[in-house]
C-alpha cells in the first residue's frame, strides 16, 4: 500500500508541475510495472493541440514506446482523476491490471472537465447520441476485416 501512494503522489505532483507549466489541465498518470515506472503522463491537451492527449494516454503512449509493447498486462496505471471514457478504453486496449485514482469525475466536473455528457452518450442508442453516425459501404468495408482474417501473420490484440 505505502507503494501506491508513493506512486499515486508522483502522479498528483506530476499534474501539478505541467499543469503549473501550461502543458494543459491539471492531470498526471504513471504507468507501473513490477514496481518500477514505465510509463509518463500528463494532459497536453491545449499544449499540443491534440484532444486526445489526456494524461493516462499520454502515459500509456510512454509505456508502449519504452516497453516496445502495445499490451502492458500487469501494469498498474496511477492517475490523479478517475479516468474519462476515452482514457478507460485506452487502459482496456492496453490489458492495463489495475487502475488507482485521485479525485472522482465529479472532482472533475466542478473544475470544469465534465465527462457527464460522454457517459451519457455512450448509453443512448446511436440514433439519440448528439454525433449522427451513418454507415457507408458496409460490404465493402468488410473486404479489409476478411483480408485480415486471412493474414497468416497477423498480431492478434
Amino acid at each position: 500500500m505505502s507503494d501506491d501512494m508513493t506512486f499515486m503522489r508522483e502522479a498528483i505532483e506530476l499534474a501539478i508541475t505541467k499543469m503549473q507549466a501550461n502543458y494543459g489541465g491539471p492531470f498526471g498518470a504513471l504507468v507501473v510495472m513490477d514496481g518500477e515506472v514505465v510509463g509518463r503522463g500528463w494532459n497536453c491537451v491545449t499544449s499540443a493541440n491534440d484532444p486526445t492527449a489526456h494524461a493516462e494516454v499520454v502515459a500509456i503512449r510512454d509505456a508502449c514506446t519504452n516497453l516496445e509493447a502495445f499490451r502492458l498486462e500487469g501494469a498498474t496505471l496511477y492517475t490523479s482523476c478517475e479516468p474519462c471514457p476515452m482514457c478507460l478504453a485506452a487502459a482496456y486496449w492496453a490489458r492495463i491490471a489495475r487502475i488507482c485514482y485521485a479525485c472522482e469525475k465529479a472532482d472533475a466536473e466542478r473544475a470544469g472537465f465534465v465527462d457527464s455528457l460522454l457517459y451519457d452518450e455512450l448509453a443512448l442508442p446511436q440514433a439519440e447520441r448528439h454525433i449522427p453516425m451513418v454507415q457507408l459501404l458496409r460490404e465493402e468495408g468488410c473486404v479489409a476485416m476478411d483480408a485480415w482474417m486471412a493474414k497468416p501473420d497477423r498480431i492478434e490484440y
